[in-house]
């Protein structure tokens, strides 16, 4: 396993004995997310070179980007047991949210429902919010994400809102 936070890779990758990286130390990989090199080696994320189709450049190294990846992942290794082939991966850009600070938020969102639709203020921060949620069920589940929230209400109640020094 390796994992790269940011838009390149880490060095590392590039001496990797038998796998092809690009100029930001990602491995380059085909649609299946199989290594050019090597058919049992995947890589997904920043750590990886997808292509979008024939002169459209790279899958963006954005969070909503792995996290495709890695469910499609999920249910390709699960066909693979089964027998069949490997998924090929087809990116779906939903949109861009950006946090700014606690206050406020603004994104442009993309989907079958909204078509294409600017957000800002509360109702991008309410977005931003939920999403930010959302990641933390695919990562701790349900009950633990629960229990962060609650946590994070209670300390908010106790925490002092003006610090004089």
């Amino acid at each position: 396993m390796v994992w790269a936070a940011g838009v390149r890779g880490p060095e590392l990758l590039q001496n990797f004995g038998g796998l092809e990286c690009n100029r930001s130390n990602q491995l380059v990989v085909r649609p299946t997310l199989q290594t050019t090199m090597d058919d049992s080696i995947y890589a997904i994320g920043d750590c990886a070179a997808c292509s979008l189709g024939e002169n459209l450049g790279n899958v963006p190294p954005q969070a909503q980007s792995a996290h495709q990846q890695a469910s499609l992942l999920v249910k390709s290794f699960t066909e693979q047991v089964r027998g069949a082939p490997p998924l090929a991966y087809r990116h779906k850009d939903h949109g861009s949210l950006v946090s700014l600070s606690h206050f406020t938020a603004v994104g442009h969102l993309m989907g079958s429902v909204l078509r294409n639709m600017n957000v800002e203020e509360r109702l991008a921060r309410w977005i931003y919010s939920s999403l930010y949620r959302l990641h933390q069920v695919a990562l701790f589940g349900w009950t633990r994400t629960a229990l962060r929230i609650l946590s994070e209400r209670l300390a908010r109640s106790t925490r002092t809102r003006l610090k004089l020094h």
